[in-house]
């Protein structure tokens, strides 16, 4: 495997503009992360024409920043990598418009990675054994993906949900009892002061594919329920609401979870992703590995939200089976995982 190859990272796909410098695809030489949250907390989730307009406005910060907690100058570097897809359009323009750039003054290669698989690869970062092959499962707010990953830069998608992803669920449950955004930690912290079994909300199951989710019948289930109190004028437990709901996502994906390794005959598990960063849910994949004689890696939650570190990791992978891009790389909000 080579050796000491530095790759600069930019990441821009949805609210956070993010630059790091990475060495050999696992050393982390910095890690900058410029978040939108409290802007968009005002407006109850992501504006894009909002996030776009700060991306431009903070994208050569971070580059400098990154370049500068790494004491090194573009020279140094041997690739320049970014985000190319999937996200939001405009902030995803941002970032593919100044990897190119660079790159181009630079003259160094270019490398466009997908944004899953950095998420997949922020695994890397700090699970130093971690090879392929393994399965890992993919939560966040746009995203739930249950993904074998055959080798570096191989994947096979074995379930995906149906209609929203985990963290869009949460967000939505969030607002319906009134913690606002972001819901993903909030509903968290809250189903701590819960009683999980308190409301036996739905689990679905997708009768084609087992591996699949679908989650937009749980949150329906959880509004009907505040619905109904209210009229009956019965006074609603958040906290049970938030830690019986919580549960209903968390079982779901660790059933999912286990089922897929055992299918495959794989004793590896990885979580990643703006959820994988959830308390409840690493315990209950932990206790569940645990029973299941299964190795289990998750990044740290710094790692698991979008952040550039991910993209660097996985685009050393990259340049290492020659992958390079020219300069008609454009951003692909809709882009799949496994298409060039």
């Amino acid at each position: 495997m080579e050796k000491n190859k530095v790759i600069l990272a930019i990441e821009s796909s949805c609210d956070e503009t993010a630059a790091a410098v990475v060495r050999n695809g696992r050393e982390v030489l910095s890690n900058v992360i410029s978040s939108q949250i409290e802007l968009h907390t005002l407006y109850g989730g992501v504006v894009p024409e909002i996030a776009s307009r700060k991306h431009i406005e903070k994208i050569n910060q971070v580059v400098e920043e990154a370049l500068k907690e790494a004491n090194m100058t573009l020279q140094d570097m041997d690739a320049i990598a970014v985000t190319y897809g999937p996200g939001l359009v405009g902030a995803l323009l941002v970032g593919v418009a100044e990897a190119k750039a660079i790159a181009f003054a630079a003259e160094k290669p270019l490398i466009g990675v997908h944004h899953i698989e950095g998420h997949i690869s922020a695994n890397y970062i700090e699970n130093k054994e971690l090879e392929p092959p393994f399965i890992c499962l993919v939560v966040s707010g746009g995203h739930t993906h249950l993904v074998r990953v055959a080798d570096y830069g191989v994947y096979e998608i074995l379930g995906r949900t149906r209609d929203d992803a985990a963290g869009e669920a949460f967000d939505k449950v969030a607002r319906a009892i009134g913690l606002g955004y972001p819901g993903g930690p909030k509903v968290d912290k809250l189903s701590k002061e819960g009683d999980p079994q308190a409301i036996k909300f739905p689990k679905a199951k997708v009768a084609d594919n087992a591996y699949d989710f679908s989650f937009s019948g749980l949150k329906s289930a959880v509004l009907n329920y505040i619905n109904g109190c209210q009229m009956k004028g019965i006074e609603i437990n958040r906290a049970d609401i938030a830690a019986s709901f919580q549960k209903a996502v968390i079982d779901v994906l660790v059933e999912h979870a286990m089922k897929a390794v055992k299918d495959f005959g794989n004793d590896k598990l990885a979580i990643a992703g703006g959820v994988a960063s959830n308390s409840s849910l690493r315990q209950a994949m932990e206790q569940a590995c645990r029973e299941n004689g299964i190795k289990f890696y998750h990044p740290s939650p710094i790692y698991c939200t979008d952040n550039a570190a991910m993209i660097g990791a996985a685009a050393y992978y990259e340049t290492l089976k020659g992958v390079e891009h020219g300069w008609d790389l454009n951003a692909v909000p809709n882009l799949k995982l496994g298409e060039r």
